[in-house]
């Protein structure tokens, strides 16, 4: 028999969206919606289409999910989000691992739209673009991060061929929207790391990843959409370090500000 599945979709604002995700993972056994504060039509949605609906304060995305995949019923768990389709071809790839799994988690594959355009190259490709999405409720948890956390499997990791459809960015207004969010977590997580932000850091990175995305990774196949989404991933590095030196630069402010009294035992 087929190991049980619980989907887990988080939500957040997401009525464009939510009602095609839910129906493209209709077949699991159980689909749990963790919500943290929708004003729009999301629950109403959600309530139509999920076994359960969970409501959780966001903190970041991987605190969200941590607590949401113990909430799951079966012991198998696939996260999803909402701007993400599972297609049939995907759907019956799981069912079959499902059937006798090998591995305690599986990494997926993304194919990414951007403004409509699917790439295909630019380290977007679902080749490069690849996380561990479905797991064993019991072994997968994801890091301690603020942006971008991975899931850290006990046990052995295995590869499914066939992508989720991502439909990552609409518009530039979205683009932008998301890029305040994470830039300001991903400054904060290098804020923890201690390490002094220098000006290679703002200028030479960026300028290494836009070579790298378009020329190395061959972003230029991928067209005029390549090519900007290239830019903007320089200019998202370019601000995620301004942000770090700023958060830097307002602790050694405050520690200048509050200095420690030191007094000699006489």
């Amino acid at each position: 028999m087929r190991e049980k599945l619980t989907v887990i979709v988080p939500t957040l604002n997401e009525e464009e969206n939510l009602q095609a995700c839910l129906e493209s993972v209709a077949w699991a056994d159980e689909i749990i919606v963790v919500d943290s504060g929708s004003t729009d039509a999301t629950l109403e949605i959600a309530q139509s289409l999920a076994d359960r609906i969970l409501e959780h304060e966001y903190i970041n995305s991987a605190t969200q999910k941590n607590w949401a995949i113990p909430q799951a019923t079966h012991p198998w768990v696939m996260i999803v989000d909402a701007d993400e389709r599972v297609t049939p071809e995907l759907k019956k790839e799981i069912q079959r691992v499902l059937e006798a799994p090998k591995h305690q988690g599986y990494s997926i594959g993304r194919l990414n739209h951007f403004l409509g355009h699917p790439l295909r190259h630019g380290g977007w490709s679902p080749k490069e673009d690849r996380n561990i999405r479905l797991f064993m409720r019991d072994k997968g948890r994801y890091e301690d991060k603020e942006v971008h956390a991975d899931v850290i499997v006990e046990g052995s990791v295995g590869h499914l061929r066939h992508p989720l459809i991502h439909y990552s960015y609409r518009s530039l207004d979205q683009y932008f929207r998301k890029m305040e969010r994470y830039t300001r977590w991903a400054a904060m997580d290098i804020a923890k790391k201690g390490s002094p932000v220098k000006w290679h850091h703002v200028t030479l990175r960026p300028l290494g990843d836009f070579i790298k995305l378009y020329f190395m990774k061959l972003g230029f196949l991928d067209g005029f959409p390549g090519l900007i989404i290239a830019l903007l991933s320089a200019y998202y590095v370019m601000v995620k370090y301004s942000r770090a030196w700023e958060i830097e630069k307002k602790g050694l402010d405050t520690q200048r500000a509050n200095p420690v009294s030191r007094h000699k035992n006489k």
